[in-house]
């Protein structure tokens, strides 16, 4: 019996919630992963899993040496990667987590060249829109916009994000062009959750908040996207999501001489994994390749080197 192999398939199963995707995410068998899991609660002599036709719920014992199981994986894998530094290689898995929006439209790609260019290191990426403590849900990486800090976790920031207040030329040929952020009270907004309805600009004369009313709340950024594009109304977005309509024209900068604070997009990384080879690489690599000119400003070339 593989040990190491049954406690890496127990962590994966508790963290994707089935057999099957776990299986999917390790490239075997939904068997394989079965039968690793048999294996290690006939050696333990207690289920970890309650099953059912619809989902796997994790049992009091599961539950309770989760957290144990899964540092002992990661301390064997660190382990492993630092012997294969001795061959000048980078080895091992890294788990992230990203923003879907984000994710989905430029950091998936360049994790991936990451991937392409250290053949021995494997990852899995998670996607998703809230604020992460990644030493409680055991990542070693969490990429994201929010202001949120965590004991023990290093913010390491990667590039600014800026934004726009924008709307498509046919609600402004409808209702009008914003000329003063007040003008804003009179108009449709469409507002991302996570910024709220309080929007702040910078002018002539200093910092000007204003308290727009949502005719269109979401928490997606494409959604407020594509309804802006639609022409019902105005939205504050990232530059990621509406710079290449505005370089079409099919969006219009509303209050351009007004400044809006950028947010900075930065990586959360536990303080006891940021000396891991693999890690600072990766942190070194996504460093680099957003000091330039962000990739979602204009057609920039990223280097396949890590």
């Amino acid at each position: 019996m593989d040990t190491l192999a049954n406690l890496k398939a127990f962590v994966m199963t508790a963290e994707t919630g089935s057999f099957s995707e776990a299986a999917r995410q390790a490239g075997l068998a939904t068997s394989v992963i079965a039968k690793r899991i048999n294996q290690l609660e006939w050696r333990i002599r207690a289920p970890l899993f309650t099953r059912s036709t619809r989902k796997l719920t994790l049992t009091d014992v599961g539950e309770r040496y989760l957290p144990t199981v899964r540092a002992m994986v990661r301390q064997m894998d660190d382990t492993l990667d630092g012997m294969a530094q001795a061959s000048g290689a980078l080895e091992g898995h890294i788990r992230v987590k990203i923003p879907t929006t984000l994710g989905v439209l430029y950091l998936s790609k360049l994790l991936n060249r990451f991937l392409q260019s250290q053949p021995l290191i494997s990852m899995e990426v998670v996607l998703a829109d809230r604020s992460v403590n990644p030493i409680e849900e055991g990542f070693d990486m969490a990429i994201g916009a929010r202001p949120e800090s965590y004991g023990q976790v290093l913010d390491h920031p990667l590039c600014p994000i800026r934004r726009r207040l924008c709307a498509a030329p046919s609600y402004l040929a409808r209702k009008g062009t914003p000329a003063t952020p007040a003008d804003l009270l009179e108009h449709d907004c469409l507002v991302l959750t996570t910024t709220g309805s309080r929007w702040e600009l910078h002018g002539p004369q200093g910092l000007v908040g204003v308290d727009v009313r949502p005719k269109l709340r979401s928490n997606d950024g494409t959604a407020l996207c594509a309804a802006t594009l639609d022409g019902q109304g105005i939205a504050l977005l990232a530059d990621y999501l509406v710079a290449p309509a505005l370089r079409a024209g099919t969006l219009q900068e509303v209050l351009p001489g007004m400044q809006l604070q950028d947010i900075w997009l930065k990586a959360l990384v536990p303080s006891n994994r940021i000396d891991l080879p693999r890690i600072r690489a990766l942190l070194q690599w996504l460093t680099e390749q957003l000091r330039q000119t962000p990739l979602w400003d204009g057609q920039v070339e990223v280097s396949a080197g890590a």
